[in-house]
């Protein structure tokens, strides 16, 4: 993960520049995170077109608040933080969000519901698509399982990462990322036996 650690280190570098009102570190910063912003932001909204509208409204927030990153702190839960609070507020606005409880044994803490009115894994099925199946059973789960999937598989983010984007320790990272693969599992495992895959 040595090029994880040198990665944060200049999109923090970037941010900083950016801070100072350097000519051109906005522009290089937007292009070394665009991509991460839009996978999180369509693992949390579900549409391509939602996804790049709040990745692109996150980044807009970042430069307004750019006053405000402090120096010593890592951009990455920095920016994931805004990042995360556009794409629910999308989600509140557009009566797709709702909060749900979680059991005691997981964190005895609230998630987040989303309202989702697109294909289920089944059409996925139909259409003999396992990226689609997976992106289809992926909407079907909260928010924290979605996002937790994200930053682990899709953006390939070590544990102490997601902790601090979280602002979480890496044991309760460990135990979330654990539930979440679980119940993502079942959601696949009837679709991909019917399609006599390998679960």
């Amino acid at each position: 993960m040595e090029a994880d650690a040198v990665l944060n280190c200049e999109h923090t570098r970037l941010m900083l520049a950016t801070k100072r009102d350097e000519e051109g570190a906005f522009d290089a910063l937007v292009r070394s995170v665009r991509n991460r912003a839009f996978h999180v932001a369509f693992g949390l909204v579900g549409s391509r077109d939602d996804a790049m509208d709040m990745a692109q409204e996150a980044l807009m927030k970042t430069y307004r608040a750019r006053a405000t990153f402090r120096e010593g702190e890592p951009f990455l839960p920095w920016f994931h933080r805004i990042l995360r609070n556009t794409c629910f507020s999308f989600l509140r606005k557009s009566r797709r969000l709702k909060k749900v409880s979680l059991s005691a044994s997981e964190d005895d803490e609230s998630d987040w519901e989303i309202a989702d009115d697109g294909p289920g894994p089944e059409t996925a099925i139909e259409s003999n698509d396992t990226k689609q199946l997976f992106w289809s059973a992926l909407q079907t789960l909260s928010a924290r399982d979605r996002e937790i999937l994200v930053l682990r598989h899709y953006q390939d983010l070590p544990y102490k990462t997601i902790a601090d984007v979280m602002a979480c320790p890496v044991g309760t990272v460990m135990s979330r990322l654990f539930h979440a693969r679980r119940r993502l599992r079942d959601k696949l495992s009837p679709h991909l036996e019917t399609a006599g895959s390998p679960s």
